[in-house]
């Protein structure tokens, strides 16, 4: 097999795993906002028209903040909108991740993202960044959607199992408005 052969099947394979992260992400975060009530059944289609509309090339966009743009968010009022869906939904998730105020303080981890460009790609496609990675030991992962986080934390410990064998101390945690979009702009450049 050629090279260029080998890398469009890691490529086409890397791609179809985004689509899985998002797809899993959207599924939840609608059963999430249906079972907290915070949504019709009417939005929630629109929501994941939406959503699924978006390339994989695109700049993401969180399932959540779909919703809050639907239901007449402005930019002034999006943070606390996407806050309250944040939370709502948290209270109906098992094991919701906990909110960490001080997150968008922490320091990127360049040599992580370097060492896992895939993941890297995931996160940036779930807007959960890597917020520490204290080798492969111990690694966070943080989102506005708490379900976001969850996802991102489970690729990371497949990722590093993958690689080393080894199962590391993943944290999941949410993040407020402005940690999140400090940290998205800061990572991912949105």
């Amino acid at each position: 097999m050629s090279a260029n052969v080998l890398f469009a099947s890691a490529h086409s394979s890397h791609e179809q795993e985004i689509r899985e992260c998002r797809a899993h992400l959207l599924d939840h975060t609608l059963h999430a906002l249906r079972h907290a009530g915070m949504a019709t059944e009417q939005d929630l289609v629109k929501v994941q028209h939406r959503y699924q509309s978006i390339g994989i090339d695109e700049d993401p966009i969180d399932p959540l903040e779909i919703l809050a743009r639907m239901q007449g968010a402005t930019d002034e009022y999006l943070p606390q909108e996407l806050a309250k869906l944040a939370h709502g939904i948290s209270a109906v998730i098992p094991a919701c991740p906990p909110l960490i105020p001080f997150a968008g303080k922490l320091i990127a981890p360049s040599a992580f993202y370097e060492a896992y460009t895939q993941l890297h790609s995931i996160a940036r496609a779930l807007l959960s960044p890597v917020i520490f990675a204290e080798d492969t030991d111990a690694i966070g992962t943080g989102a506005l959607n708490p379900i976001a986080s969850q996802i991102m934390a489970d690729q990371i410990l497949g990722a590093v199992n993958r690689r080393f064998g080894i199962r590391p101390f993943v944290t999941a945690v949410r993040l407020d408005f402005d940690s999140w979009t400090f940290l998205n702009r800061k990572h991912f450049g949105l």
